[in-house]
């Protein structure tokens, strides 16, 4: 990817000005960071703090591990479970109440719309964004398109399943709930499905590449809003620890997912509805495909726009320094490319609308309600 103008995270701000003793629950250099429970989120988390220390070597990380009514309610799909900050809402409130001071999320979990108070502070740079097919270990060296007819896939995305129905009608898809250890284990040790699809990301984060029988290219399976990220959520008025997490910021990440959020926002979708996106930045151009699909994937509408986001950084001190683009505050990116990336999403998004986007999303919404 290139290189934007100007657009390189800065050095991190000096300590003195980003931790003044006692302010914030973080007098004397201790900042705490809440993640959840299970074993990807801490993963995830570690891989954060441990940027954060060598940033900061000066100062003290505490993690605060909490469960989510996502963790919890385990026997449901996703997409009927109606509540847009499934695995966000608990982590959001210890972050309200000042228990912890920064929270570390898979950006594809945090809402395009945050509650007023909060901001995503930092993307940082992003995991391949892609989704992968796990096999049984008896299907070892298939790929989906070797699977016997009605072969059943494990996916708890709507996403997912209305690309591949399409793409694959003899096989079945089949809900699969739990974190990666607990679907792995249903996949190995049952025999109620011939693959599972999971993102890419989880499994090399865990450690858990060589699992990966087959990567979808977006040709196959165009992938969810800000998957592959991680995003850091803070008060949005907690200037100090919002000038320190800034630091991770990586540019291309944050326009890439700015455009996706914008246009998952502007389409009013979320997990119950299947819409998907591929971005790409290269040589000043961002590209954006984004999709909207019906539950059975037999209706759907797909396009790309592109726009110029090569803008020099500015000098941007003042009433705007702040200024959020679909939740996300990035002081260090050019703010004109911060707003061209939130101008394409929006753009594309209305371009599908004016095609009947809408209609494909309520029918799909209706029909998942129903299920």
């Amino acid at each position: 990817m290139a290189e934007l103008g100007g657009g390189k995270a800065p050095p991190a701000p000096p300590l003195a000005r980003v931790l003044p003793q006692g302010e914030n629950g973080v007098g004397g250099g201790a900042v705490r960071v809440g993640t959840r429970r299970s074993q990807l989120a801490r993963i995830q988390t570690d891989s954060v703090v441990e940027m954060l220390r060598e940033l900061y070597p000066d100062v003290h990380f505490e993690i605060v591990a909490m469960s989510t009514t996502g963790d919890k309610i385990l026997d449901t799909a996703l997409s009927k479970i109606g509540e847009k900050s499934l695995f966000t809402k608990e982590l959001e409130n210890a972050l309200e109440r000042n228990e912890v001071d920064l929270v570390v999320h898979s950006l594809k979990d945090l809402p395009t719309s945050l509650p007023p108070g909060f901001t995503i502070g930092a993307v940082c740079k992003r995991e391949n964004p892609l989704d992968a097919v796990v096999f049984h270990p008896k299907n070892c060296g298939k790929t989906l398109h070797l699977l016997p007819e009605k072969s059943v896939i494990g996916t708890s995305s709507l996403r997912r399943a209305a690309q591949l129905k399409k793409k694959f009608p003899q096989l079945e898809f089949r809900d699969i709930r739990g974190n990666l250890n607990t679907r792995l284990k249903k996949l190995d040790e049952k025999e109620d499905f011939s693959a599972i699809i999971l993102a890419a990301a989880g499994l090399k984060r865990m450690g858990w590449e060589n699992r990966i029988g087959q990567l979808l290219s977006p040709e196959d399976c165009l992938y969810a809003v800000g998957q592959g990220a991680l995003a850091v959520e803070v008060r949005a008025k907690d200037q100090e620890i919002l000038n320190m997490v800034s630091a991770l910021h990586d540019a291309d990440t944050v326009l890439c997912c700015i455009a996706e959020r914008a246009f998952m926002k502007r389409l009013e979708g979320g997990c119950s509805v299947p819409v998907a996106v591929n971005s790409m930045l290269s040589d000043g151009q961002l590209y954006l495909t984004g999709a909207v699909y019906s539950l059975d994937g037999s209706d759907s509408l797909k396009d790309t726009m592109q726009t110029s986001v090569n803008y020099p950084q500015q000098n941007e001190d003042g009433p705007n320094d702040d200024v959020q683009h679909v939740g996300i505050t990035a002081k260090n990116v050019p703010g004109q490319a911060l707003q061209a990336a939130e101008n394409l999403g929006v753009e594309l998004a209305s371009l599908l609308l004016s095609k009947g986007a809408k209609h494909i999303l309520s029918v799909a919404r209706q029909l998942n309600d129903a299920r």
